[in-house]
């Protein structure tokens, strides 16, 4: 060793070499095992499967999928649905417990204490964008649609609370400017969750591919599930309700208008349905959702019916409307998706085991009651008793309809409405016995007077007897909370009213 190298610090040039070459071949051998292990590791899984994993593995991916009770991808952890308050008009949005888990409900309950709230959007959980928001006015129904109630469907899945949407007449939901959803003669697949027990012979509780324009485009512009006991176009075994396809200007149970025999009435409290269209095929299938397999109510062609083959869909996307906005149906919607292609039987089998295994039960809660709402037909609200008071003098309003005891009024042979709730059945009553216009009309304790007795007309107003003055709301006021009195007939719509 030379005395320069002593000084230097530094090895001799051989053992320089000899180091360089370890920590080379060292260098080699942590790229390999980083290599090696980056070409064995496996994707991350999500913990759970979701319906829209298995459309994807199926080779038809859903375009868009809407709940409130749950995520649809094992890996979603978004937000599922939007909520605002009416005491502040606030809005906050419902997520998921955990990543392809079920909905938040606390959070819900926690935001909307001591007050309402309503839904105002459903997100679509397959990141297109499609959301459904609050449906505007249509060819069938100007003037937007009502919202739905978020508290009014408790249910349960596998034990955890959740809320369904609870639509009644005048509600629904749209997106006309969509992403990815079927056009033209493209195929399609569709599933919905209904409430089997709450529907109508209304027109039209769909979920489903409508039109842009909130029109009738005429035949082959729509294909969207329908869900009721409706009979003027085609109908299924017995009374209903029936699953159908509402394929604009028909909803038809098999090839052609009318009666299909296999088509049958459903019972189930939780219910799937499947419309599925391509090229001159289409199919509808059904089953419980919280047991059992799929049937097959209807496959084969489409309607032999000018404008149905070829289809001519738009990719508007619906929910408790039909597509020219025809608002008139009643139903309960949980979770609902569209896909891209033409889903293969063995794919919808085992979205079904997917939807029985959510665990859907009513929880020990009791869905609310059809009962007979008083529709006020100038603000498309309900006539309401506020915060389902029992306290006598309170006058009543009118509110959005949400199918709850306080807006179930029944009209006796004696000539009284009556309400009933929390176990106490009160009386429409113009207060005092007035008779001049701006008498209030309150709840009261039914006593037989002529001032608690009404006489539905065939022009739809509803008159005292003792008064001979029509029930109003006031101002011909179209928001909620506005309050209901007397006045003197007029013809006007904010003195007409539909019993439904």
């Amino acid at each position: 060793m030379t005395h320069s190298a002593l000084l230097s610090g530094r090895p001799p040039a051989r053992h320089r070499m000899r180091a360089l070459t370890f920590l080379a071949a060292a260098f080699l051998l942590v790229v390999g095992v980083v290599a090696t292990g980056m070409a064995n590791a496996t994707p991350a899984r999500a913990a759970t499967t979701g319906p829209c994993d298995i459309y994807a593995s199926g080779g038809t991916p859903c375009v868009a999928a809407h709940s409130t009770t749950r995520a649809l991808y094992g890996a979603y952890n978004g937000s599922l649905y939007q909520v605002r308050r009416s005491s502040d008009n606030a809005t906050t949005n419902i997520g998921v417990l955990n990543a392809g888990g079920f909905a938040n409900a606390a959070a819900q309950d926690s935001f909307c204490a001591n007050t309402t709230c309503v839904i105002t959007v459903i997100y679509d959980q397959s990141g297109r964008g499609n959301n459904l928001t609050q449906a505007l006015g249509g060819g069938a129904a100007p003037g937007a649609d009502n919202l739905a109630v978020a508290n009014a469907d408790p249910v349960s899945l596998s034990g955890h609370k959740a809320y369904g949407v609870y639509i009644p007449a005048g509600t629904g939901y749209r997106d006309d400017s969509t992403n990815g959803i079927a056009t033209g003669d493209n195929p399609e697949g569709e599933y919905a969750i209904f409430d089997g027990t709450h529907y109508n012979g209304g027109c039209c509780f769909d979920y489903g591919n409508a039109e842009t324009n909130n029109n009738d485009d005429g035949n082959g512009t729509m294909e969207a599930i329908y869900f009721g006991n409706i009979r003027v176009w085609g109908y299924g075994s017995g009374n209903g309700p029936w699953i159908m396809a509402d394929m604009e200007n028909g909803l038809y149970s098999g090839q052609n208008a009318g009666f299909n025999a296999n088509d049958p009435s459903i019972s189930d409290r939780f219910t799937t349905a499947i419309i599925k269209g391509g090229a001159n095929q289409w199919a509808i299938r059904g089953g419980n959702a919280q047991s059992g397999s799929l049937s097959t109510f209807y496959s084969g062609p489409r309607p032999n019916v000018s404008g149905y083959n070829p289809m001519r869909k738009q990719g508007a996307i619906i929910l408790g409307t039909g597509g020219d906005n025809s608002r008139g149906s009643d139903g309960t919607f949980y979770e609902g998706v569209m896909t891209s292609g033409y889903p293969s039987d063995a794919t919808e089998n085992s979205v079904q085991a997917n939807i029985v295994a959510a665990g859907y039960s009513t929880g020990g809660t009791t869905p609310p009651p059809n009962g007979t709402a008083l529709h006020a037909v100038g603000a498309g609200r309900c006539l309401d008793v506020p915060n389902a008071t029992t306290t006598g003098g309170t006058q009543v309003q009118i509110y959005d309809c949400n199918g709850q005891s306080n807006q179930s009024f029944t009209h006796t042979s004696g000539g009284t409405i009556t309400v009933t709730d929390s176990g106490t059945t009160d009386c429409l009553d113009a207060n005092n016995k007035g008779t001049a216009n701006g008498t209030k009309v309150i709840i009261w304790p039914c006593n037989g007077q002529t001032n608690q007795q009404w006489t539905f007309n065939s022009n739809g107003t509803i008159t005292g007897v003792q008064s001979g003055l029509c029930l109003d709301v006031s101002g011909a006021g179209t928001a909620n909370g506005t309050l209901v009195q007397l006045w003197t007939c007029n013809g006007q719509s904010n003195q007409q009213w539909t019993l439904s």
